[in-house]
């Protein structure tokens, strides 16, 4: 029982942070009903750029992702209007392909300048227990990061003018130009706030895990999973499904050979589209 209780702790903790991926990738589609392909590639980006300042600046990582943050929401607006705003009228296909060719560029760029060798950042802040458990530093910080970005985007999408700008966009385009909410612009900052909590999450997964340029695949289909499971363009039932994923791979590897983690959560996966399309929380 303390194993699996252990085990559950960790997965709850590293859950948060696969709700705060998946959030980036559920809040683009909601807005703009545009499937982001590139998220796994921009996660990577997030994970170097908190390597690059860790390593070449000596700047704390958890302070680095304060640099990050800013880098992605104005690196996801020169995405927009680069990849998404000419093809947004257009066929879904369009910025289907349109996100995939900015995934394969960064990616290609990013082996080209780091290759796929593993890097990893080396940040030790030691263990709590509570109890029978015994909690790694990095994993209790990295959750804690993840949910006060997520309620820092929470009260900026429903205490703000800008926030409610954005969630009256996603609601009714047309009607919000009529009342005059600049869209295109509204639209772009959307895109920036999905990059930017894209990036950040991949700076946590940094701090947790050794981790490639090709690393931002795997994180990717977990939040394509996680989407799935809380709900289509619903930022909250995003960290709702994070949180159950993460108690999955923790339970898993209890009971079963961790190669079996793929396989349940891809069944879960197809059940949930089956049983339940629009998700847990159901879409917002």
């Amino acid at each position: 029982m303390d194993v699996l209780l252990a085990s559950l702790v960790d997965g709850l903790l590293i859950g948060f942070v696969y709700g705060l991926a998946a959030m980036g990738l559920t809040l683009i589609f909601g807005v703009m009903d545009v499937v982001n392909l590139s998220h796994g590639a921009l996660i990577a980006l997030g994970m170097f750029g908190v390597y690059l300042l860790f390593t070449g600046l000596g700047l704390n990582p958890y302070l680095g992702l304060l640099i990050v943050l800013v880098l992605g929401i104005i690196l996801g607006m020169i995405l927009y209007a680069i990849a998404i705003h000419p093809l947004l009228d257009g066929p879904h296909l369009s910025t289907l392909l349109s996100t995939f060719a900015v995934s394969m560029i960064i990616i290609g760029v990013g082996t080209m300048l780091f290759t796929s060798t593993p890097r990893n950042i080396d940040i030790n802040l030691g263990s709590m227990v509570l109890g029978p458990v015994r909690l790694q530093g990095t994993r209790v910080v990295a959750a804690l990061v993840a949910i006060l970005v997520a309620t820092g985007l929470y009260i900026f999408m429903y205490r703000t003018h800008v926030g409610k700008s954005i969630r009256a966009v996603a609601n009714n385009r047309d009607a919000a130009e009529l009342v005059g909410i600049p869209s295109v612009r509204i639209l772009a900052f959307s895109f920036g706030l999905g990059t930017m909590l894209a990036m950040v999450s991949g700076g946590l997964i940094a701090t947790l895990f050794p981790f490639s340029i090709l690393s931002g695949g795997t994180y990717e289909l977990k939040s394509f999973v996680i989407c799935v499971l809380g709900g289509l363009g619903n930022p909250t039932g995003a960290l709702l499904g994070g949180l159950i994923l993460g108690l999955i791979e923790g339970l898993i590897p209890v009971f079963m050979p961790v190669g079996w983690t793929p396989v349940i959560e891809f069944t879960l996966f197809v059940l949930i589209i089956l049983i339940r399309p629009s998700g847990i929380l159901g879409a917002r």
